[in-house]
């Protein structure tokens, strides 16, 4: 892969280090997997076909082992059609797919620094609001300061999940979805959605929900 591949993960991962003041001293491309082999060649075993995005953890003796798995085709495409230079339509699937990685990498490293503990749905549920939050930011600064009002509907409502889900992992998924939706919508109407806006504001919200203990995060996004 060329180093276009690698500079569109590395931006994202920026991204999300600036916006939350969050940073990890961490380069997600060292971690990088981009293909089945190498897959199971980390875990040490034999694998089925991954998902698109996945997130790879395992405990050792030295702490914390970690590996990231992106399709190779997702970053190809993302290469020819960078989402910082034009996010649109054709490239915001792709754009979602690396960016929930990179999302995770960054929560999990986070809060691991920290010696805090994190839940399978406050990963999502912190997933769910950083690709609508990086959009966001992307749209409005491609678009001259408008804000994209068709936004919300499109990452939170016009959505699909994989088949193949078990009972407990769809419910999951739908939860984190469901509440960064309700979070996000707050933080809209409260800060960006108003005559005299107040982006920092919504910036300041965002630090602190991404830093709110496990169920303080849970309340006040499902609340």
């Amino acid at each position: 892969m060329g180093e276009s591949t690698h500079t569109v993960l590395r931006r994202m991962q920026t991204m999300l280090e600036r916006l939350y003041d969050a940073s990890v001293d961490l380069d997600v491309e060292d971690y990088l997997l981009t293909d089945r082999e190498s897959v199971a060649a980390w875990s040490g075993r034999s694998c089925s076909e991954p998902r698109d995005e996945q997130l790879l953890l395992a405990e050792s003796e030295d702490g914390l082992r970690l590996g990231l798995y992106v399709d190779g085709a997702v970053l190809d495409r993302l290469a020819d059609a960078d989402p910082h230079h034009a996010l649109n339509e054709d490239n915001l699937a792709d754009f979602c797919t690396a960016l929930e990685g990179v999302s995770h990498f960054l929560y999990v490293t986070f809060c691991a620094l920290r010696a805090r503990c994190v839940s399978l749905l406050e990963l999502e549920l912190q997933a769910e609001v950083d690709k609508y939050a990086t959009a966001l930011v992307l749209l409005t600064e491609q678009s001259s300061g408008r804000f994209p009002a068709g936004l919300h509907d499109r990452m939170f409502h016009r959505v699909s999940f994989l088949p193949g889900l078990g009972a407990e992992e769809l419910r999951r998924y739908r939860n984190a979805n469901r509440w960064a939706a309700r979070f996000c919508r707050s933080l809209e109407e409260r800060f960006l959605r108003v005559r005299r806006q107040r982006p920092e504001a919504w910036v300041g919200e965002l630090r602190r929900f991404y830093r709110a203990a496990h169920t303080d995060k849970i309340r006040h996004a499902s609340g």
